[in-house]
């Protein structure tokens, strides 16, 4: 067990090449144990220790990471797909994508035209640093490019750990409410980027535009915001343009 979430690891020490990974503990509900507390706070510290890796790392070899995040269902993976369909003659675009099983995500992101690589967590609800830089690696990964760091899907634990990433993106889907970054507001607290997306749904779901961007001001003022839906279209080249003046940094 995670001793900051509770989920199991054992499966990410299978995508790590069989590599130690972090100490477990079982979850507790109330005020924990000091040593609780100093397990967590050593669990940080090593990822911390990765990240920093990894950072190095995509400095050495030009690649801007951006570490997606969301809840479930949200759209991830298409933003992905059409982005990389867009973009894929003017710079390199890879994927590390998290999921708990399956490797689907995956092969739509090669279909679309770009590398990709699999993380399955198993029980884990997150992605760590220590399983992006060997994944990273496994990528082999040879020419400037934008890596994209698609998180397992959670509102809670992906926020805690930095992956050595260069911008922290968060996407909200109209179907989701939108009260969400109230109510998670460590993840929207930390976004670089907050999109708003499946927008084209908007005439069919009960989502009050102005109120979310309240909401996500309220957590996280002067965030940049947009709005768009991969599948119509609609707002994309903001989000091209902003990933275009990331990589440019």
């Amino acid at each position: 067990m995670c001793g900051i979430c509770g989920c199991s690891k054992a499966s990410l020490e299978d995508i790590n090449h069989q590599h130690q990974h972090h100490q477990h503990l079982p979850h507790h509900a109330h005020t924990p144990h000091p040593s609780v507390v100093e397990v967590e706070e050593n669990l940080l510290k090593q990822n911390n220790q990765y990240a920093a890796l990894n950072r190095d790392y995509f400095a050495a070899k030009a690649l801007t990471a951006i570490n997606l995040m969301s809840s479930p269902g949200s759209g991830k993976t298409t933003l992905l797909a059409k982005t990389i369909s867009l973009l894929n003659q003017q710079c390199s675009m890879s994927v590390v994508v998290g999921d708990q099983q399956t490797d689907y995500d995956a092969e739509a992101i090669r279909l679309s035209g770009g590398k990709a690589i699999q993380i399955n967590t198993g029980h884990v609800c997150h992605l760590d640093a220590h399983a992006v830089g060997h994944a990273v690696e496994d990528l082999s990964l040879n020419k400037p490019g934008i890596v994209f760091l698609e998180n397992v899907g959670n509102l809670v634990c992906p926020a805690l750990f930095d992956l050595g990433e260069q911008a922290r993106v968060v996407i909200l889907s109209v179907t989701e409410g939108e009260n969400k970054p109230v109510k998670y507001p460590d993840m929207f607290h930390h976004a670089d980027l907050i999109i708003l997306t499946k927008i084209d749904l908007l005439p069919y779901v009960d989502f009050d535009m102005d109120s979310a961007m309240d909401f996500i001001q309220r957590v996280n003022p002067g965030v940049t915001m947009m709005a768009l839906s991969a599948k119509t279209g609609e707002g994309l080249q903001a989000w091209i343009d902003w990933l275009l003046l990331q990589h440019a940094q």
